[in-house]
Formats: structure tokens, C-alpha cells, sequence
């Protein structure tokens, strides 16, 4: 079930619990290192790898990335291509690893879009992994916020209409549960690489009270420090869900 603001300790924030990320940049990084093709895709594949690590190690409970949006289809066919060849690639490799390591992975978004093969893997790596409890790994593919509310808003018609709920019992914390990731806590840190300023379609809901961390540091160049950093500017946030500073230093206090 997701964790509602109102019931958040802030003394649990020093570090977030779900973190997610807009991997952004791998294009720009591949023009500055004179590669073509998918040679930017490639090495931010190689820092996923990393990253997973580095916030398994910090204690992240949740880390969400955004691997391929429901608007990336327009990209260059030969492009999206090598995405998919890349995505099968990653799983074949990376799943036993994830298995050792007590990750648990999951994919987010509307996979009926891919083709079987990749459907099949991505079904069977789920599988394989649903039991590991250290950290969860949200993978976001053929996502978007805004798909992911609306198809919520559908489901959630669908039960009203066929009397599985009332309507007279509907409000927020009931749409939530047909929302992806409806059973993890929200999303407390936010990060974009790349130097854009927007949150491009992603998490839309599950972000309503997330902190924005936004960096210059091109995805493949985003390490364990910079991770770090990211972290280290989290945890000065003043989180108040509402509430004034003087209300949050007393429960602090309390």
C-alpha cells in the first residue's frame, strides 16, 4: 500500500526510500565521445549497472528508472531497434546478478508493446526475482504518467461499473491502488540528468511530494559520487508535507 504524506516520519527521510530517475543524456554523451549509434545507449546501460549498487549499498528501498518513455517510439527506428536489442541484452545478462544481490525486478508501463521474445524475458526476470526483499528495481518502459493515470482511471471505472467498489467510497488513496507501484511508497527523491529541468511524463502522481535534484552530469558520467551528492542534498531538504517548520522540528523533538 502506498505511504500517505500525512503518516510519513520525518525522522525515516535522511534517506529516501524511492528513488527515481530520468536517465537522460546518453545521446549528447555519445556525440561529445564521437560515437554513433546506440554506443550512448550502451554506456548508460553500463551505468545502470552501477547505480543499482551504489543504491543498494546506500539503503534505498525503491529505485525507479525511466528507460523508455511512451513518446520515445518516435525516436529513429534504427534507434529504437537498438534500444530493444540492448533492453534483451541487459536482461540476459544482468538477471543472475540482480538474483545475488536480493533485487527484486519489476517492470512498469504498457509492455504488450514489444515484441514476445522481449515480453517473455521481461515476464520470466520478474519471475525469477519477485521473492528478493533488499531492494526493488522499477524498470519503466512504454511509461508515461499520464497513461499510467488514465489507465488507473479506467480499472477503477471498470470495478464502479460492475459494483466490486461504490462509487460514494472513491478518493485518493483508493485511485492509488490501481496506479503503477501502488504497493511501494512514493517516490521521495527525483533525479534528472542531463540538464533539463522537467519531469518529461514521469511518475506524475507517484511524485506529488518527491525532491527535485536536477544535474548537468550526463547519464553515462553519472557515478557513485555524484549518486552521493544527490543523496547527501536530499537529506538537507526540509520536508513538511504541509505542515510549518516549527510542526516538524516539534514531532522531531517528541
Amino acid at each position: 500500500m502506498i505511504t500517505q504524506a500525512a503518516d510519513i516520519d520525518p525522522e525515516s527521510l535522511g534517506i529516501p526510500r524511492h528513488v527515481a530517475i530520468v536517465m537522460d543524456g546518453n545521446n549528447r554523451w555519445a556525440k561529445a565521445h564521437g560515437l554513433v549509434g546506440v554506443g550512448g545507449h550502451e554506456a548508460g546501460e553500463r551505468r545502470v549497472r552501477t547505480i543499482v549498487e551504489a543504491t543498494l549499498q546506500a539503503g534505498v528501498q525503491v529505485l525507479t528508472l525511466f528507460a523508455f518513455s511512451s513518446e520515445n517510439w518516435r525516436r529513429p527506428q534504427e534507434e529504437v531497434d537498438g534500444l530493444m536489442r540492448i533492453f534483451l541484452q541487459s536482461l540476459e545478462q544482468r538477471v543472475p546478478v540482480l538474483q545475488a544481490q536480493g533485487v527484486s525486478l519489476r517492470f512498469i508501463g504498457d509492455i504488450s508493446a514489444f515484441d514476445a521474445e522481449l515480453q517473455n524475458t521481461m515476464r520470466t526476470s520478474m519471475k525469477q526475482t519477485t521473492e528478493n526483499i533488499k531492494m526493488i528495481l522499477n524498470i519503466a518502459v512504454n511509461y508515461g504518467g499520464q497513461w499510467d493515470i488514465s489507465h488507473a482511471a479506467l480499472c477503477m471505472a471498470n470495478d464502479v461499473a460492475t459494483g466490486k467498489i461504490a462509487l460514494e467510497t472513491l478518493d485518493a488513496a483508493v485511485f492509488a491502488r490501481y496506479l503503477c507501484m501502488a504497493d511501494l511508497p512514493p517516490v521521495d527523491l527525483l533525479i534528472r540528468t542531463g540538464g533539463e529541468q522537467r519531469l518529461s511524463n514521469f511518475v506524475l502522481w507517484q511524485a506529488a511530494y518527491a525532491e527535485f535534484y536536477f544535474t548537468e552530469c550526463l547519464w553515462p558520467d553519472f557515478d557513485e559520487q555524484a549518486l552521493q551528492a544527490a543523496l547527501a542534498d536530499f537529506a538537507l531538504r526540509e520536508r513538511r508535507f504541509g505542515r510549518t517548520s516549527a510542526q516538524i522540528k516539534a514531532m522531531q523533538r517528541a
